[in-house]
């Protein structure tokens, strides 16, 4: 994938260890995309809109894919994905629950509200390194994303 088409995955997780975890599969996959985070559905939602610390629109580059947690502070998981589902500017962009969550509620729940893909994070690195380099297989090679462009329109 070249420059110019790297896509900017940004994760909504609030532990940080998943985090880092998170980080290291990307690039243990070599994805060759950018990733920002952010650490709750409070934060999530800023940086979509670009208010508060997101203002400035080179500190929040539109994502092309939402990793998001379910369980987290402030605003959880549910809540950030029905608003980002109902909020015209932002329901384009594909949003891939990871969550620790294997509760059929939890999945059910979450399609209801518009998921594109909902995935149990495994419980080894390896694991999760497998699963996100299916999903960089998936979501970067396969699927074709909109554009900025097109998700301003």
């Amino acid at each position: 994938m070249s420059n110019d088409q790297r896509i900017r995955i940004l994760l909504a997780e609030d532990d940080p260890d998943d985090r880092l975890l998170t980080r290291r599969a990307i690039q243990k996959s070599r994805i060759a995309n950018t990733i920002s985070t952010v650490e709750d559905g409070e934060e999530l939602m800023d940086y979509l809109r670009r208010e508060g610390a997101y203002e400035d629109p080179d500190d929040a580059p539109r994502p092309g894919l939402i990793l998001l947690d379910l369980n987290m502070p402030r605003m959880d998981g549910r809540e950030a994905l029905k608003k980002i589902k109902s909020d015209p500017e932002l329901r384009r962009i594909p949003v891939i629950v990871l969550t620790t969550s294997e509760a059929e509620q939890d999945i059910l729940q979450s399609y209801d509200l518009g998921v594109n893909a909902f995935v149990t994070k495994p419980v080894t690195f390896d694991g999760l390194a497998d699963a996100i380099q299916a999903l960089g297989d998936f979501w970067f090679e396969i699927v074709k994303l909109p554009s900025e462009r097109d998700a301003n329109e």
